[in-house]
């Protein structure tokens, strides 16, 4: 706008300033952008869409005990097999009864509370004992697999097969999927491995299905035979889908380099997305080269058209797991683990301040290819849980649900289930029907339901620009901003993580016009050059709603930056 112009405009900023007796910064430059309405988006991905709920299949909920094959294992059973602490805390590495039919009876649960997709431990088969070798896991170890079972679904034997602590007469995995989406609205994601099979060596005595790989038709195609990598014979056809080489303790070490390895999970997951799986979780990504993900990727993708992926790269670094996400690497989404080292930080510690998660965000000139597909979380079950008390689990989830990434909340968070305890203290104990009847009228849960039925009612804040204003102390503001395929929203998220109410005074990049809180259903007609004033209570949220075009030229600056750099 010309100089002349702005002059033009003083007087009249000046007697709405005296007359409203409110502290104002001069009218922001109105935008004369002409021709077509620019588009502004973090990302145009059906996914983005959604909220994730993440549950262990056996520790769920027992639906069905007619699957629990209490007796199975013989010598080395497989049901319910306890650790103990001295204080009497226990753990458990046996199957505990968590099946298809106990997801079914508490979808609405997790429909209720904002949930669209579900994210389940692999379902495909297991041993059926527990391990002989390794060394015994106690209460509290880690990376120990003597004495536990494959409760937990990662150690697959028949990639095709699905495991039979799960089905229940008249829903396998393809009724599951259809029951969810046709009765709930949830979308299920798939839980897949292709680095490792099942623990294949230091056995006693080698025993059935442990390092063993059967294809569609139950068939035998590759065997560690007990033995370590190093004794391996390439030249055995049953040693070929190994690397000499071991990768995670006893674990088989599958090779990546071989054609028929990478023919086998095709084939086997495609399997899965045409029983009704509508994305993959992709569990240890980054033990598997990034050559093997670009041709899967591209498989899996030529029949399955922008199918959604997201990998388990366990680190810390963003520069490091963002590589998976390239296009040249499979453009594979992730884990935001640099995200949740920050977010389980900032609200498991009251005095912390929002400023902590700012570097994590990498909203411009970041290593990711596009960092609103990124999967934000604080914790899961390879981790310690969250240590929060219920207004830092609160807290979590209104930043999570507002600002960039698509949320994955694990299972019981909604009650603070377990907090603080990692694998084999309790983060992965069975859930179960009693809790979630209690979890139902939980203030972490009241508050969850609320901030997740926000983000589905705005696309803005599915998929809209970020545009930060405040994060400081106890207090963060900033925009989301949706302008594509004729969706035209602006929100404004106000969060407050303190123990008092605190009154906010936004006017960067504050447009002019109707606004609407969208929860309260308040409303402020803004005139050019007024700030928009609000208190937010204590560990509270209030989001603003503009509809209609960017047309606030210092805003535009922005976000065409943010356009350009995402």
């Amino acid at each position: 706008m010309a100089a002349s112009l702005k002059t033009l405009f003083l007087p009249v900023l000046l007697a709405l300033a005296s007359c409203q007796q409110v502290q104002q910064q001069a009218q922001p430059l109105v935008s004369q952008t002409a021709g077509p309405t620019p588009e502004y988006v973090g990302t145009t991905h059906p996914f983005a869409a959604e909220a994730v709920y993440f549950l262990m299949t056996d520790r769920f909920v027992d639906g069905d005990p007619s699957n629990n094959h209490e007796d199975q294992g013989g010598e080395y059973p497989t049901f319910d097999l306890p650790l103990v602490a001295g204080d009497g805390r226990q753990a458990n590495v046996g199957y505990l009864g968590g099946d298809f039919k106990g997801v079914l009876d508490n979808a609405g649960f997790i429909r209720e509370m904002g949930f669209t997709a579900i994210w389940m431990t692999p379902v495909v088969d297991n041993p059926d004992e527990a391990f002989a070798g390794g060394e015994p896991i106690e209460f509290g170890g880690a990376f120990k697999d003597g004495g536990k079972t494959g409760y937990h679904g990662y150690w697959g034997v028949n990639f095709f097969q699905v495991d039979e602590h799960y089905p229940s007469e008249g829903l396998d995995y393809r009724e599951l999927t259809r029951a969810l989406k046709e009765q709930y609205g949830i979308k299920t994601v798939l839980d897949i491995v292709t680095n490792h099979g099942s623990p294949s060596f230091s056995m006693p005595l080698d025993q059935p299905k442990f390092g063993e790989i059967y294809d569609r038709q139950g068939k035998l195609i590759a065997d560690h035979q007990n033995m370590a990598p190093e004794q391996l014979d390439p030249a055995n056809p049953l040693h070929q889908f190994f690397h000499t080489q071991p990768d995670i303790m006893q674990l088989s070490n599958l090779d990546d380099t071989n054609p028929a390895v990478l023919d086998y999970f095709v084939d086997a997951y495609s399997y899965w997305i045409e029983q009704g799986a509508a994305a993959f979780r992709i569990d240890t990504i980054k033990h598997v080269p990034h050559h093997f993900w670009k041709a899967f990727s591209d498989r899996i993708r030529a029949r399955y058209p922008d199918f959604f992926m997201f990998g388990e790269s366990y680190d810390y670094n963003a520069n490091f797991i963002a590589q998976h996400t390239l296009e040249k690497n499979g453009n594979i989404s992730v884990l935001d683990f640099p995200g949740q080292q920050a977010i389980s930080k900032v609200f498991s510690e009251p005095a912390s301040s929002f400023a902590e998660l700012q570097g994590y965000l990498h909203l411009t000139h970041g290593p990711y290819a596009n960092p609103y597909e990124l999967t934000t979380f604080y914790d899961n079950h390879d981790m310690a849980r969250m240590d929060a008390t219920d207004e830092g689990f609160i807290d979590a989830h209104n930043w999570l649900f507002t600002s960039r990434g698509i949320p994955v909340i694990y299972m019981g968070s909604e009650m603070g289930y377990m907090r603080g305890t990692v694998e084999h203290q309790g983060n992965r104990n069975y859930y179960g029907q009693d809790n979630i009847e209690m979890a139902r009228e939980h203030p972490i849960r009241r508050n969850l339901a609320r901030v997740a039925a926000l983000r589905q009612q705005l696309p803005a804040l599915q998929r809209g620009l970020q545009v930060n204003v405040l994060l400081e102390g106890q207090r963060a503001a900033f925009y989301r901003v949706l302008q594509h395929q004729g969706i035209e929203q602006t929100a404004l998220v106000l969060l407050n993580k303190g123990d008092e109410t605190t009154t906010f005074a936004i006017d960067q990049y504050l447009q002019a016009g109707h606004w609407q809180e969208a929860q309260s259903g308040e409303t402020q007609e803004l005139e050019p050059g007024q700030h928009l004033e609000d208190q937010v209570p204590a560990h509270g949220i209030r989001v603003w709603v503009r509809e209609g075009p960017v047309k606030h030229a210092e805003l535009e600056r922005k976000l065409g930056l943010l356009m350009a750099h995402k």
